[in-house]
């Protein structure tokens, strides 16, 4: 969602570059494209113009540093004060002496409440903290149903009195039954309405004070940019919040309420929304995600979305058999699914240093495409043939065959069967020289076609190769090939 404020960021840092130091006449034109990337961002402008004189202020006073680049001096002050914009630090969820903790979701309709409320309670089920949903939504039809659906999906329990009951006595029993069943956090999602009124203030009033949460967490739509911000101040001014969870932070929107949410309600950004699925959300961390703003990726997230996934035995034996040159289609097969898991691969991509501003939305449309693509010309392969690739290197007929079964050309085939190759050798040679490296999804070897040369099938026409392989001299074959 920050491409746009990204790039224009680096256009700001370009106009130090060549410059020995900064000073008063040379950051001017920084600073106003820094000021123009973030009003274009929908950040709220008195938050901009307060951010634009702290950076200034700090540039104009910073010692110059041996070694250090203004361009480069300039990016860590920006940095520093983009985290610093967003709250320093994660605020974690209050976790109460005495269970249950109580948290109460507010929010407008059609903001992605019902489901943060779900999403919210798979996160807490990760850390081992049993949950119970309780539904006080009453107005919006089938409600009540989705949320029991939503906790079905991820196994925790949701206590309901249908749509007659009065949402502050569904509440009070709904935390009665938590003591009673000893479970230790309680998730009131409450109703919302499609625009601010004081009938639902006074019912969100009654809620909070019959049930008294130790966090009210405001679900607020990322896109609605700066006027999240608005809305953050508004619902706490009413009824005391504690924090926001922003949602759809995959989507278009330009970045403006992360970033213009804790300066104006002075509330935190608890937790992000980054999908529609339950498990995609994400502490917020004020740190990374401005390294993310700042293209130079978020590792620790990275690290920490694999980790979720990735069984420490199943890392071994694959490292194992990557160092060994053993690598075969069904670990191909795993380790792609293993990334989809953890999410979409712009979004991996985006999370390595780097690569984010490398790479074009089209790149990344066409890596997943081909990824596909790849996977249904292993889906074509026999058992023997996935275990061993060698077979296919040596036999043009099964390759025809794997063609026609999956509905490709055989050129396609026949450059899926090279590139596995040369992945192959080059994941043992990046296994060896990183270690720990080995186990993680698409990183021993590079990513597909975004580089590294690595995973098979993924260059596409048209010479989509990222930075990758080395062009073959004409007139001479690859050996072990066969007739390819």
């Amino acid at each position: 969602m920050f491409d746009a404020l990204a790039d224009s960021l680096e256009d700001a840092w370009k106009k130090l570059r060549g410059q020995d130091k900064i000073s008063e006449t040379n950051i001017q034109d920084a600073l106003k494209q820094v000021r123009r990337a973030l009003l274009s961002a929908d950040v709220n402008l008195q938050v901009v113009k307060e951010f634009v004189a702290e950076v200034e202020k700090k540039a104009i006073g910073a010692e110059v540093i041996a070694g250090v680049r203004p361009d480069q001096q300039f990016i860590k002050i920006v940095n520093d004060e983009l985290t610093q914009l967003m709250g320093e630090s994660n605020t974690p969820l209050a976790h109460a002496d005495a269970a249950p903790t109580v948290v109460l979701m507010a929010g407008l309709q059609g903001t992605g409440k019902t489901t943060a409320t779900a999403k919210l309670a798979l996160h807490l089920k990760k850390q081992e903290r049993s949950t119970l949903l309780v539904a006080t939504d009453v107005y919006r039809p089938a409600a009540i149903d989705q949320l029991k659906t939503l906790g079905k999906q991820i196994g925790s329990p949701v206590f309901e009195l249908g749509t007659e009951a009065n949402p502050v006595d569904i509440a009070r029993q709904g935390i009665a039954k938590a003591k009673e069943d000893g479970i230790d956090t309680v998730i009131v999602d409450t109703a919302g309405r499609l625009q601010i009124d004081q009938t639902m203030m006074d019912e969100l009033k009654q809620v909070k004070d019959a049930i008294e949460p130790d966090d009210t967490l405001l679900v607020v739509d990322a896109m609605t940019g700066q006027e999240a911000a608005t809305l953050t101040r508004t619902f706490h001014e009413q009824i005391g919040i504690t924090g926001a969870i922003l949602t759809k932070m995959d989507g278009d929107s330009r970045g403006g309420a992360a970033l213009s949410v804790r300066a104006i309600s002075g509330k935190p950004i608890k937790f992000v929304g980054v999908g529609e699925k339950v498990e995609a959300l994400q502490p917020f961390y004020p740190d990374r995600m401005a390294s993310r703003i700042l293209g130079m990726g978020d590792v620790l997230t990275l690290v920490e979305k694999a980790a979720e996934e990735v069984d420490i035995a199943d890392a071994a034996k694959m490292q194992e058999k990557i160092l060994e040159a053993r690598f075969d289609f069904d670990d191909f097969l795993k380790q792609t699914k293993l990334m989809k898991n953890m999410g979409s691969l712009a979004g991996i991509m985006k999370m390595i240093p780097g690569m984010g501003n490398k790479l074009s939305s089209s790149d990344l449309e066409k890596g997943e495409k081909q990824l596909k693509r790849t996977e249904a010309m292993i889906g074509s392969m026999t058992m023997e043939e996935r275990k061993d690739p060698d077979l296919l290197a040596s036999s043009p007929s099964r390759r025809r065959r794997i063609a026609k079964g999956s509905g490709h050309k055989d050129s396609e085939v026949d450059k899926l069967i090279k590139d596995f190759s040369r992945m192959r050798s080059m994941m043992k040679q990046m296994g060896q020289g990183m270690p720990g490296m080995g186990g993680m999804p698409g990183m021993g070897g590079g990513m597909p076609g975004m580089g590294g040369g690595g995973m098979p099938g993924m260059g596409a026409p048209g010479g989509y190769r990222g930075g990758g392989g080395k062009k073959k001299k004409k007139g001479k074959k690859k050996k072990g090939f066969g007739q390819l």
